[in-house]
């Protein structure tokens, strides 16, 4: 079985040297970068199972690093060393797509933990994809228009059929700002004579359900047009 690869972005050699020994121990292909610049070109010469960034490094900032990598790459799992109290730096890397973090100082038995966590969820997720090719999918959040099932993350989310009909229709033209019209249209039907502010109603519910206070925000509104499914720019 090939070794799962992870990139260790962190500054402090003691620390690195110290992850760098526990990884190998429990099997990884561990690579070391001590600045956010060098970690960014490392990022590109391969496909990494995780990505271990302290958010503490010179070069540009980990939250800049982990700003730059979302904006390529939403697959990756990003596992984020934090200071004690740094909440604003949580709560921002969180917003920018980190799917964990963990605050200094940590037990390493935690810490393999939640990368044996993180990696599990996106080997699950990578499974079902080449399972299936009926998944839509954008960031973390999935859709099977033949199942009818929707995740974001590993947790399932259960939609009324009209829910699920509105998110469909999103997902087709996912990136592509809709009026009220199209998609009246496009869900409810060409013959549908009621109030337009029915979308306004069900996009609330969707949203309620699909977008989590600790992942960013998939569906947006654009402020007189309409809405659109995308990731967070």
């Amino acid at each position: 079985m090939e070794k799962e690869s992870i990139l260790v972005v962190e500054d402090e050699e003691k620390i690195s040297r110290l992850l760098e020994i526990e990884l190998v121990y429990e099997g990884y292909d561990v690579t070391k970068a001590t600045d956010g610049l060098e970690a960014f070109d490392i990022y590109h010469t391969k496909k990494w199972g995780l990505i271990l960034l302290d958010v503490m490094i010179p070069g540009i900032s980990g939250i800049e690093l982990l700003r730059r990598i979302r904006s390529q790459d939403s697959i990756t799992p990003v596992l984020l060393l934090t200071a004690k109290n740094s909440v604003e730096d949580k709560v921002s890397g969180l917003d920018l797509g980190a799917n964990d973090y963990i605050t200094k100082p940590f037990q390493i038995e935690e810490l393999l933990a939640r990368i044996r966590a993180a990696l599990r969820i996106n080997t699950n997720e990578g499974s079902l994809d080449k399972e299936n090719e009926d998944w839509m999918v954008i960031e973390d959040l999935r859709l099977n228009e033949k199942t009818r099932e929707v995740f974001r993350g590993d947790e399932k989310i259960e939609l009324t059929p009209r829910e699920f009909d509105l998110l469909v229709f999103l997902f087709k033209n996912k990136r592509q700002v809709l009026n009220r019209e199209q998609i009246l249209e496009g869900v409810w039907g060409y013959d549908y004579y009621g109030d337009t502010n029915v979308v306004d109603v069900y996009i609330r519910y969707v949203r309620k359900k699909i977008d989590f206070p600790s992942k960013p925000p998939l569906v947006h509104t654009v402020r007189g047009v309409g809405y659109v499914l995308r990731e967070l720019k």
